[in-house]
């Protein structure tokens, strides 16, 4: 049915769904819903034909036909060949899988593929016994295949070859940019022909022809010979054609896009695109390099360009290149608005402006970022002030009458500039909404209490009048500090003593035993006759004699690893051996010489004696 609403998914390059959706919108396509490289929605068949013929930073529209889990290719195998495919094409077409793959059980896209290619080619011999053929290059039939984890999706690919082939661009130099991203990056930038447009490194001129089809509103599809969907079954040429040729969006640029290039062979595979898109009356082109402009070719518009990377020059020149342009920017364009495309932030320091603006976009396999720079005559803190300076509101506004001013409870009272809180009231509880109450201060003779009462107050004596005996207050938590009277004084055993101010020590009993906590006992000293000794024994205790009375005999202490050290009898003295010999002090010779030879030493005889 023609307005059968189904699921599609479009393409598109990293960096640029949110622009891709924003154009689906503006199509009045429905349920679109951004994702990663690509943007979901629905739509019937005119909603299909529509997006591959007007959706610029689009690359693909699929169609989307199944959906399954599968954890492997044998699962994907039988549930391709459960679809019904003769609704689609006939075994006399040809066709061509393409997978894209983001799961860990499956290891290789083009294993998928050829399994995909299986189930079809075996679903139609079964079927109609005559399988359809497979053609890499421009077939009848294009199937994509999208796994994600174990989600599958089946599609039929409506575009055939990429949307970023326009039809118009039939000479190209040696780094082209991609189309879709180069109508992308203008997107971006919010240009919509309202100003002239620059590009002082136009190349083959990609930026330049998809300025001038933005600022025009010309469908970017309008170049392309063909596109897949015309080949299916349910084609409907009328449809199309209604689509095709409706030019009612189609609108006046009064300004024009300015492009240059230091290479002559370059402007002229510029000039050959642009006569192929029909749109010389509003391009102009000339050989100049970037460093020779000495004035901006508009007075006031949008500079977007795309600098050489670097392959292709030394690297000593392309940060010479980065610096004249940041020098050219700031002393020609004036006034403009520049975007500049690169990929290495070493590039972008070279140019020694501050950005306003960085995007992060894919060209190609290259992880670059567009960056914008606001141009002004002077330093950027004047420029900022300057600006800040326009956007503050006046004040008071101007649909206030200066002499009138809205209060808190909604009615206008005077006002005076010279006197601005004159005239108002603030006696207290005049405020409406108590949340916003201002502070009023209390009468002079009176002031709430913290037990909930108004007692005197003098502002002469805040504190006079105040009773601060203990436990006048209600809420014990909130109680204030009271000192205690002079004579009495709480200690650690809960009993009051006498307290001396003079001598707040005096009096105070530090006898051994007194406190009932063991924890919170204080230091006492012993008694002068008696010390606790390690055996767990009083003994007596001399001050002017500490250790006397001790005895240090060997053996008295009954714990062994606390037992003091003693020495031992002048006549007994421990050898290597366990038991004990003699030693008797004669000669110098008798004190070396060992005693009954023991075992482990040498044993001496009369000869070794007379050596």
């Amino acid at each position: 049915m023609e307005g059968e609403q189904f699921e599609m998914v479009a393409k598109t390059l990293y960096g640029l769904e949110d622009v891709l959706a924003e154009e689906l919108s503006a199509l009045q396509a429905e349920d679109v819903v951004a994702g990663r490289r690509m943007v979901s929605f629905r739509g019937d068949k005119a909603m299909m034909y529509r997006t591959n013929l007007h959706c610029r930073t689009a690359l693909r529209i699929l169609k989307s036909i199944a959906w399954f889990k599968a954890d492997n290719a044998g699962a994907v195998y039988e549930e391709v060949k459960k679809i019904e495919w003769e609704r689609y094409f006939m075994p006399d077409k040809t066709f061509a899988v393409d997978a894209v793959i983001y799961s860990e059980s499956f290891n290789h896209s083009k294993f998928v593929a050829y399994r995909t290619k299986d189930a079809i080619a075996d679903y139609f011999s079964e079927k109609f016994g005559k399988r359809p053929s497979v053609r890499i290059n421009r077939p009848d039939m294009y199937i994509h295949i999208h796994i994600s984890h174990h989600d599958c999706t089946v599609s039929l690919d409506s575009s055939g070859e990429s949307l970023h082939r326009r039809g118009y661009r039939t000479a190209q130099g040696d780094a082209p940019l991609n189309e879709v991203l180069a109508a992308g990056m203008i997107l971006l930038t919010g240009w919509r022909g309202e100003s002239g447009f620059v590009d002082p490194m136009c190349g083959s001129g990609t930026l330049l022809i998809e300025a001038a089809m933005i600022a025009l509103n010309i469908p970017p599809g309008l170049y392309r010979r063909e596109y897949a969907f015309e080949k299916w079954n349910d084609y409907d040429a009328d449809l199309f054609d209604e689509v095709y040729n409706d030019d009612s969006g189609e609108r006046d640029f009064a300004f024009k896009c300015f492009g240059s290039d230091v290479s002559p062979a370059a402007i002229e595979l510029a000039r050959e695109n642009i006569r192929n898109a029909g749109l010389t009356k509003y391009i102009e082109l000339k050989t100049l390099p970037f460093q020779q402009y000495a004035e901006a070719p508009a007075g006031a518009g949008v500079l977007v360009t795309n600098p050489p990377y670097g392959e292709r020059i030394a690297a000593s020149d392309i940060l010479n290149l980065y610096t004249m342009i940041g020098e050219r920017l700031k002393h020609v364009f004036t006034g403009y608005r520049a975007w500049i495309l690169s990929y290495k932030e070493a590039f972008f320091e070279h140019i020694g402006l501050h950005s306003d603006r960085k995007i992060k976009l894919m060209n190609g396999a290259l992880e670059c970022e567009f960056r914008c720079y606001e141009l002004f005559a002077g330093k950027n803190r004047d420029y900022k002030a300057a600006l800040n300076e326009q956007q503050r509101k006046p004040y008071p506004p101007e649909s206030a009458p200066a002499d009138k001013k809205r209060t808190g409870d909604g009615e206008r009272r005077s006002y005076d500039r010279e006197r601005p809180f004159a005239g108002k009231s603030r006696e207290y509880g005049t405020a409406q909404d108590e949340r916003r109450r201002p502070y009023l201060p209390k009468p002079a003779d009176k002031k709430r209490t913290g037990d909930g009462e108004r007692r005197s107050f003098d502002r002469e004596r805040p504190f006079a009048g105040k009773s601060r005996e203990y436990g006048t207050a209600p809420n014990e938590r909130r109680r204030p500090y009271l000192p205690r009277p002079a004579d009495e004084k709480r200690t650690g055993d809960d009993e009051r003593r006498s307290f001396d101010r003079e001598r707040p020590f005096a009096k105070k009993s530090r006898e051994y035993g007194t406190a009932p906590d063991e924890r919170r006992r204080p230091y006492l000293p012993r008694p002068a006759d008696e010390k606790r000794t390690g055996d767990g024994e009083r003994r007596s205790f001399d001050r002017e004699r500490p250790f006397a009375g001790k005895s240090r005999e060997y053996g008295t202490a009954p714990d062994e690893r606390r037992k003091p050290y003693l020495p031992k009898p002048a006549e007994e003295k421990k050898t290597r051996e366990s038991d004990r010999q003699p030693f008797v002090k004669n000669s110098l010779f008798d004190r070396l010489r060992p005693i009954d030879n023991p075992p482990h030493k040498k044993t001496y005889s009369k000869r070794d004696e007379k050596k």
